[in-house]
């Protein structure tokens, strides 16, 4: 899909630049690149953009007795939380220190467990 979209741009771009050159048909062979960047951007960059930014949205909203899931896929129950780090018990007895962005998912939160 990409590829037809991008010959097709080229033949408009060609079709669209002046015969005699000059300024507008140097300004007219850049039309391509443009529209190519446009795509990328709102296809590619800008949802990555927004998923990072939930993720550190999430990371920053955890709080002690929340159950989450790592990266790696360990369940656990946060104990304790630092400014850039967790405490996550996996079982009774057992914690382990975590960097707050290996935090994948948040399982529960203690508010809807209240309700």
């Amino acid at each position: 899909m990409s590829l037809f979209f991008l010959q097709s741009a080229v033949s408009f771009a060609q079709a669209a630049a002046p015969k005699g050159g000059g300024v507008r048909g140097s300004l007219g062979s850049y039309v391509p690149f443009i529209l190519l960047f446009v795509v990328l951007y709102l296809l590619m960059i800008r949802p990555q953009q927004k998923k990072q930014r939930e993720h550190r949205e999430l990371v920053s909203r955890v709080k002690v007795g929340d159950e989450v899931v790592t990266n790696s896929g360990i369940y656990g129950t946060i104990s304790g939380v630092e400014e850039t780090s967790v405490m996550l018990r996996v079982s009774e007895k057992v914690e382990i220190k975590l960097v707050r962005s290996a935090i994948s998912a948040v399982v529960t939160d203690t508010e809807s467990k209240e309700k």
